[in-house]
């Protein structure tokens, strides 16, 4: 049994590399379409800003590891955590080929209720669907730190990177009408040149709330393990040289310190692989940026993501920063957004959770009938 928990682990952060690659596109399409970074300046820049962002904080870590699958269902299989890993992966790795943009947040949620249903027979009480709503900002389910989250992020980062281009197109509107040398801060050679600049730390912001949001998936995932092997007793007759994992938790509600360098290391691994698939998607097939527009992007669907952080909730980078290119684009013209690709990245959306489920509850079933779990 010890032997399959550090599969798991190992399983954990073989999906905590694929997402970085996989969703490295979030983190740097905007710059690499503006052409204000080239994608090996954007991809460093990213693998950085994602390893800081994932070493500070653990509430979304702590919703995946308690908030969303009963630990008594997890505590009694650590197969069920390999499989909702294997599910999350497979989803990815179909849609990175592809080129779609999907959320690796809800391929794992997905894959966890599914391989949850599937050790449970189907029991929907294996799930946490809402507990504590009394206080929103401290419940735990699925109802309040994904289901909610996963409806409103998205129009938030649209309505923010509207928003956002509308107050910018302002700002450079009442430069126009002024005199002197500010009417000339208004000039297309001197906007681009500026949020050219700008739009560099807004790439970093972006990434940094990638790596805070994202790495702590997969942090969750881990302490779920360990958590339940200890539970179990897995962990009691562990070697000397392996004493550091356990107890698989530090004092209070933290993740363990090894846990969180870990992920932020592997993370930043997957992203400096790059994602070019995606990025291509992302940058170019859904309207044409500059540098104003891609300044409004990052900022936009990072403070998104931030926020969503602070209150634990394991948002979708991808639906977050997809759709705040669609606000700025809207707002740019609505015409010029291609309905086309915008539509096959909604039902990636759409089918993520299903399918990354439905993988990770046949992978259940079948090591069932193996006689493995």
């Amino acid at each position: 049994m010890l032997t399959l928990v550090l599969v798991v682990v190992v399983v954990a952060l073989a999906f905590e590399f694929i997402n970085g690659f996989h969703d490295t596109a979030n983190s740097i399409a905007a710059s690499v379409a503006t052409k204000v970074l080239t994608p090996g300046q954007a991809v460093s820049v990213a693998a950085v800003t994602n390893m800081l962002g994932a070493l500070t904080g653990t509430a979304v870590a702590a919703t995946i590891a308690t908030g969303i699958v009963n630990t008594e269902v997890v505590a009694a299989s650590s197969q069920l955590v390999l499989c909702a890993l294997l599910g999350a992966i497979v989803w990815n790795l179909v849609t990175w080929w592809f080129g779609l943009p999907s959320s690796s947040s809800h391929a794992l949620i997905g894959g966890l209720c599914g391989a949850a249903l599937s050790a449970s027979h189907m029991n929907w009480n294996s799930l946490i669907w809402i507990q504590g709503a009394a206080d929103w900002t401290k419940s735990k389910g699925l109802v309040w730190k994904v289901i909610v989250p996963m409806v409103t992020s998205p129009v938030v980062g649209f309505l923010l990177g509207l928003v956002l281009m509308v107050l910018l197109w302002a700002l450079i509107s009442g430069l126009e009408r002024t005199g002197g040398w500010m009417r000339r801060l208004a000039r297309p050679r001197w906007i681009n040149a500026s949020f050219g600049k700008l739009q560099i730390a807004s790439a970093a912001y972006m990434g940094y709330a990638h790596g805070h949001n994202d790495a702590q998936k997969t942090m969750g995932v881990i302490a779920m393990t360990l958590v339940g092997a200890e539970a179990s007793g897995v962990l009691d007759g562990l070697p000397r040289w392996l004493a550091f994992m356990h107890p698989a938790r530090s004092a209070g509600n933290d993740v363990a310190i090894w846990i969180v360098v870990t992920c932020a290391l592997v993370m930043a691994a997957g992203t400096a692989s790059g994602g070019w698939r995606i990025i291509k998607t992302l940058g170019h097939k859904m309207v044409k940026l500059h540098p104003l527009d891609g300044f409004a992007v990052d900022t936009s669907s990072a403070t998104v993501l931030m926020a969503a952080a602070h209150f634990g909730m394991p948002v979708s980078t991808t639906h977050t920063v997809s759709t705040a290119i669609m606000g700025v684009g809207f707002a740019k013209n609505p015409r010029k957004l291609k309905l086309g690709t915008i539509e096959r990245i909604v039902w990636a959306w759409i089918l993520t959770i299903p399918a990354s489920g439905t993988v990770a509850f046949c992978l259940y079933r079948l090591m069932v009938l193996a006689g493995l779990a």
